[in-house]
């Protein structure tokens, strides 16, 4: 196979299309947590995304067959708990283990706490916690993808800027690095979102 112009003469490297996740990774790894017929579950979650700003809404990936998947279905409620860098262990235990064999909670020492206004338990460890109902349950059957309407969140109110998880592949995260404001090169109305 012959070398485009482009990938010879920028010295560029091509990449399987399976690894586009690692340039455009969505967001922070979340730990979902749902509650259906008295039992509770978490579980690791990397890929989601803010849809709407009013009303908030995001859409979110949880794999069929896994037991948060049956949950969210049946309860049409969960948390986005939004875990921090010292958390990295325990997330990815989580995501590596299931529901249906351990209670994650009591494993990865995560304690639990009600949420105000879904039933689905909070993580208190977590920096936020972004409160869930299903909105439109049409991409479930075919992608696994949930749109889920934001109706609480609750923020630690330090630090200012947590360092975030963020999964790229292969067994790698990022850490969240320094911020930079251009809110001064803004038009006011677009500072919103």
């Amino acid at each position: 196979m012959a070398t485009s112009p482009l990938l010879a003469a920028e010295r560029f490297e091509s990449i399987p299309a399976s690894r586009a996740r690692q340039f455009l990774e969505p967001g922070p790894v979340v730990l979902l947590t749902t509650r259906h017929a008295g039992n509770d579950n978490v579980m690791t979650v990397g890929w989601h995304q803010v849809l709407e700003r009013t009303p908030s809404m995001i859409s979110c990936i949880v794999s069929r067959g896994c037991r948060s998947f049956d949950m969210l279905c049946a309860s049409g409620q969960c948390v986005l708990n939004v875990p921090t860098g010292d958390m990295l262990d325990a997330v990815v235990r989580v995501g590596n283990s299931s529901g249906e064999e351990i209670d994650k909670f009591a494993a990865f020492g995560l304690e639990r706490a009600e949420a105000q206004d879904v039933d689905a338990p909070v993580l208190p460890q977590c920096h936020a916690q972004l409160e869930c109902r299903l909105r439109d349950d049409r991409a479930i059957e075919r992608y696994n993808l949930f749109i889920l309407e934001v109706t609480h969140i609750s923020a630690r109110p330090a630090p200012k800027q947590p360092e975030y998880l963020h999964y790229v592949g292969d067994g790698v995260f990022m850490l969240s690095g320094k911020r930079v404001s251009r809110r001064r090169l803004f038009r006011p109305e677009m500072l919103g979102f």
